[in-house]
């Protein structure tokens, strides 16, 4: 687990955990994360990832990682392998604790046929059609199958071959004889075993018949001696049904299961299945697309661990359900970058800008920071040249109310450099201004103030046009455009942000930024902060995700 020295911040499960420890119900605390192997983990897995292993970290138990995979028809090595990246990039370690719900299935089949020995299991043939309309509804009560008064030897010759392959799927189900009439549908005879003729990403072809989620999970939180079972909302109304196998198997433990609010993120959905259908239907380029919410998504576009550990811990523990503005994600990721990401250079959207009284042969070097407040970091060259590049969007020909950056006749101070006046432009044939020009004050390098003593507004950035690399950079925002994308039931795919990603082939950048580590993060001045992708970047050839701006730019449109 993370070693990492935090000041947790308290909720109603810490306030559990540490009571049971001091009442002594409880000599240590242990907890488990128990994913489904059936896509990748997304920033809501991340909030229980924090808060399991947080729990187990702060009161010196341990975490499991336990993967519940009981349906081999949607899991995949793939999403094994990714899971366990994403909880060792978050800063959790799971020791020797990793296991698979799969390596009990001996032990399931076991007590499945203890439940039927007992009277309380039986072997259904009804079809699903047919289990859905004897369920009933939330109003009126279910109907007992005709096979429920099946015998004891019937149900466990019936169950003993469907495990030995004699049955197609689908033909047979076993079910728990609970309560037809229960008023919480769980417990209206559940189904505990189905029958999928499907290799196992685990356990290969050892097994054609597998075990619920349902069944399967407090029977494992059992074996591992899981004190505090904790998992979201939904699955309050299983708990009953959790507690009930507890109470008829002969389990070697008994653990409690508690519950706690999901995530609700904003701009975002949350359901696997809907994360998937945008994977296969290529509305996004992968699980790791850097605009998804998934953790390979939000790594790649160049979020911190210690940034979403963060955000875990600003959020809190609840038991009410509540929306999280994404604002908050990317404060958390922006206070992280300002502290620790180098500065440097960068111009998005290059025009020329040729200082006409600049000698034609000089080249200046200005000694600058790599971090205003940690001097430990460091400090680089900026060359500086007769032909420099600056921004499109630092220049306009009729410049409105409040403008400060460069228009004809209008002066600018060029960070760390010099203040240079606007003295004309060239446009091409379709109107477009191409390229400027200017003339600079040999005496402005001290702040913004020109020789004379006057003091310049606008200060805008800058790149030497013979020093500059090229490189590709790729402005991220919001997958979706509507806050709730799943709102009223309506088609989530029709608020996808045709915005939400800009790609910009031709952008100049500090040529040492060529060099950079896939992964590395910079703030680029005055445009926000830049990670070199860790999948598309070649030695030589970066490209560059914004992971944040440098504010906020949609409090206005939430």
């Amino acid at each position: 687990m993370s070693t990492e020295t935090v000041t947790p911040t308290a909720n109603f499960l810490r306030t559990i955990v540490s009571e049971d420890l001091a009442s002594g119900k409880h000599q240590t605390v242990v907890t488990r994360f128990p994913p489904e192997p059936n896509g990748y983990l997304h920033i809501g897995h991340a909030k229980s990832i924090c808060l399991n292993f947080g729990l187990a970290r702060d009161f010196g138990g341990q975490c499991h990682l336990r993967f519940d995979d009981t349906n081999p028809v949607k899991e995949d090595r793939e999403y094994i392998d990714s899971i366990k990246e994403s909880v060792r990039w978050l800063g959790f370690d799971w020791g020797e604790h990793l296991y698979h719900a799969s390596e009990y299935f001996e032990q399931l089949y076991q007590w499945a046929e203890y439940l039927i020995q007992q009277g309380k299991a039986y072997v259904d043939d009804l079809t699903p059609e047919q289990m859905k309309e004897y369920r009933g509804t939330l109003t009126e009560p279910g109907k007992e199958s005709p096979f429920r008064s099946r015998s004891v030897e019937e149900n466990l010759d019936q169950f003993r071959r469907m495990r030995a392959g004699e049955f197609a799927d689908g033909m047979k189900v076993l079910r728990a004889k609970i309560d037809m009439a229960s008023p919480n549908m769980n417990l209206r005879d559940p189904v505990l075993y189905r029958i999928l003729h499907t290799s196992h990403p685990h356990v290969g072809d050892a097994w054609c018949i597998y075990p619920m989620y349902d069944f399967t999970h407090g029977q494992s939180d059992a074996i591992e001696g899981i004190t505090h079972s904790i998992c979201t909302l939904e699955f309050e109304s299983h708990r009953p049904l959790y507690e009930w196998f507890l109470e008829n198997l002969p389990v070697p433990a008994k653990p409690r299961q508690y519950e706690f609010a999901r995530l609700n993120l904003s701009y975002t959905v949350m359901s696997k299945r809907k994360l998937q259908e945008l994977v296969q239907t290529g509305l996004v380029n992968g699980w790791d697309d850097p605009r998804m919410p998934t953790i390979m998504g939000l790594k790649r576009r160049g979020f911190t661990p210690a940034a979403i550990r963060t955000f875990c811990d600003r959020i809190g523990v609840g038991r009410s359900d509540a929306w999280i503005g994404y604002e908050l994600l990317e404060d958390c990721v922006r206070n992280d970058l300002n502290e620790n990401a180098q500065r440097a250079m960068a111009v998005l959207h290059p025009i020329k800008l040729i200082i006409d009284n600049y000698p034609e042969d000089q080249v200046d070097q200005f000694e600058v920071a790599n971090h205003p407040s940690k001097p430990e970091l460091g400090t680089r060259k900026l060359p500086f040249s007769k032909e420099i590049i600056i921004d499109a969007d630092d220049f306009m020909e009729n410049p409105s109310k409040g403008f400060h950056r460069l228009t004809v006749g209008g002066e600018v101070k060029l960070k760390y450099a010099y203040v240079v006046k606007c003295t004309g432009m060239i446009k091409d044939e379709q109107g477009r201004v191409v390229e400027l020009h200017a003339d600079y004050d040999p005496g402005s390098t001290n702040g913004p103030m020109t020789s004379d003593g006057r003091k310049i507004k606008g200060v805008i950035h800058w790149l030497s046009a013979a020093h500059a690399a090229t490189v590709e950079a790729r402005l991220f925002d919001r997958l979706f455009s509507d806050a709730n994308p799943d709102r009223g039931g309506a088609d989530y795919k029709q608020f996808l942000n045709p915005e939400s990603l800009q790609t910009l082939p031709q952008c100049r950048v500090e040529a040492s930024l060529l060099d950079v580590v896939p992964g590395q993060s910079f703030q680029f001045e005055r445009l926000g902060y830049f990670c070199a992708d860790q999948k598309d970047s070649q030695p030589g050839k970066p490209v560059f995700n914004r992971v944040v701006t440098l504010r906020d730019t949609w409090g206005g449109k939430n």
